[in-house]
């Protein structure tokens, strides 16, 4: 008879975990450099911005001997001196350019929201001949500079009977924004034509799929061309300027204060700050849209 020992069950030996390696100098270095770097480009950038609205703002609250005998970057002795506002507001008739402003943007950005978003449902949706003629003759108009038509434009604006009237600007404004039907066509092929084909079997025709489902499901891109589009009218000179002589808007307004014997500067710093703050109030309120739209388009 054989008796078995019993089996010795050996320790399992463990081994202590290596210590992370720490990061080399050189790691530390670079990392340090590239921090420093990222905020010091922040804190450049942010000078390079708020430095003109700096000397805007000192300007604006200076009376019209101190601006002549101190420098950009002096500060006002006064900062409770509005009388250069309230000059800029009353003599500038920026009440008036401010509601000519409204109307016309208003009316060109529901113009260009409505023709952008049909011909972009009608590019997308829709196969004919010629499609990709349109989209080359979209191209291609983009390419071209708006300053060489300019005179064809007056000439067509002219015999058409709008000159000097809210009208010319409208049309001239809702017509030349091909970007807009471009973002709205990247948005569009996001949205799945089996939608379509759903409610065509359900009997919606092509106008209430438009506008039922399509228009909805584009709020994103509506607006985004509405806060890129309103800066540009809100901003623009020269077609209120050429084709609106008669009717001061917001950006027309405050060249009243130049003349051929000088400019009235720190009447026309006021009237900016004036103008400033309904974007600034806009940006503010829309940002979290602009950024959203923005990014959304970019990756559709």
């Amino acid at each position: 008879m054989t008796t078995t020992e019993p089996l010795r069950t050996m320790p399992l030996r463990t081994t202590p975990p290596r210590p992370a390696r720490g990061r080399t100098p050189l790691q530390r270095l670079r990392g340090v450099s590239a921090t420093t770097a990222k905020y010091l480009s922040l804190i450049i950038a942010s000078v390079v911005t708020l430095l003109p609205l700096s000397v805007l703002l000192f300007a604006s609250l200076k009376t019209a001997p101190e601006y002549a005998q101190t420098g950009p970057f002096d500060p006002p002795s006064n900062w409770l001196n509005f009388d250069n506002f309230v000059t800029a507001f009353t003599s500038g008739k920026m009440l008036e350019g401010f509601v000519n402003t409204a109307i016309v943007l208003v009316v060109s950005l529901a113009g260009t929201i409505f023709i952008g978003t049909m011909a972009a449902y009608a590019l997308d949706r829709f196969a004919f001949r010629g499609k990709k003629l349109v989209f080359g003759l979209f191209l291609v108009a983009t390419l071209i500079p708006s300053v060489t038509s300019q005179v064809a434009t007056f000439q067509l604006i002219n015999g058409l009977g709008l000159y000097d009237t809210k009208a010319a600007l409208i049309l001239l404004f809702m017509g030349t924004d091909i970007i807009a039907i471009y973002l709205f066509i990247q948005f569009m092929q996001s949205i799945p034509v089996s939608l379509d084909e759903a409610a065509m079997i359900d009997g919606a025709n092509r106008w209430t799929i438009y506008w039922r489902i399509i228009l909805p499901l584009l709020k994103p891109a509506i607006a985004t061309v509405v806060i890129i589009k309103g800066i540009a009218v809100y901003n623009e000179f020269y077609a209120p300027f050429l084709y609106l002589p008669s009717e001061g808007l917001i950006s027309t307004s405050l060249f009243r204060f130049k003349g051929p014997f000088g400019a009235q500067w720190e009447v026309i710093s006021a009237g900016t700050v004036l103008v400033i703050i309904p974007t600034l109030i806009a940006f503010l309120l829309l940002q979290r849209w602009i950024y959203k739209g923005l990014t959304s388009g970019a990756v559709k």
